[in-house]
């Protein structure tokens, strides 16, 4: 993640607007429910302790970032009333910022691989008394998502979004039109070297592989139209917002956004 908004730019123009009809969210089932060279080369890591053995401090070790997931949920425009879904949703910190848009007549339903992150995410649930919050425990990639909701959040989530078939399970299940924001860390400019380098190191218990991070959100545009992107941290994090495409653009072939880094 970011710690930082320092340095924030556009990096995208906007598309064609493409804003689908508003309708009363399908909150039905949630009531019950408690680079370049000078870049750090990618790499894989194993084991992944953050989203097991560490997940009870999981809140703790990724405190100093709450600004910046709070940010990242800002850039959401949901209203009262309607549902999201918080992809990779972990241990439900970005529950209670949704929570305060939906209103208690919307829903929020997270979906997350870990068994000790959803076990983590049930507690607050319940300690919370959010009877509007329910988690499937699930990859990303076969989540049976019973309903179709308004949104979608992804927040420092990059193993999912450079799963195409992640992604498209996700937009199957979001009406078109509906608001998507992501969020995360990034490569910095090649020559940021100490930059770089302390975002290898501060994101490597997160992420399986840096394979696109230098551009993380390049597979989530292609199914999104009136893309936006805005660096921050001197270009080491990202907020990026768009709408889902009606179903037949998105079966379509890809359409980018926005220029190539």
């Amino acid at each position: 993640m970011s710690e930082s908004p320092e340095g924030e730019r556009d990096e995208t123009t906007p598309g064609q607007t493409g804003h689908g009809p508003s309708r009363p969210p399908p909150s039905a089932g949630l009531d019950d429910t408690s680079a370049s060279a000078a870049q750090p080369p990618a790499r894989r890591v194993v084991g992944q302790p953050a989203y097991s053995e560490d997940a009870r401090s999981y809140d703790w070790m990724t405190g100093a970032y709450e600004g910046f997931r709070r940010a990242i949920v800002d850039a959401l425009p949901v209203r009262p009333g309607q549902v999201v879904l918080d992809v990779g949703s972990g241990t439900g910190l970005c529950f209670g910022l949704l929570l305060e848009k939906v209103g208690p007549e919307g829903g929020v339903v997270g979906i997350e691989e870990s068994p000790e992150m959803v076990a983590m995410a049930l507690e607050r649930i319940e300690q919370e008394g959010w009877r509007n919050t329910t988690v499937l425990q699930s990859r990303a990639e076969d989540a049976e998502i019973a309903l179709t909701a308004d949104a979608a959040l992804f927040c420092a989530v990059h193993d999912i979004l450079q799963s195409r078939v992640a992604l498209r399970n996700v937009m199957n299940h979001l009406r078109s039109g509906a608001w998507v924001a992501a969020g995360g860390g990034k490569w910095a400019a090649s020559w940021m070297l100490a930059v770089n380098l302390h975002r290898m190191i501060l994101h490597a218990p997160y992420v399986r592989s840096f394979e696109g991070f230098q551009r993380p959100w390049s597979h989530l545009e292609q199914l999104l139209e009136d893309v936006h992107v805005r660096e921050l941290g001197f270009g080491s994090g990202y907020i990026m917002t768009g709408h889902a495409l009606p179903p037949a653009r998105a079966s379509g072939g890809a359409r980018s956004c926005g220029p190539a880094p």
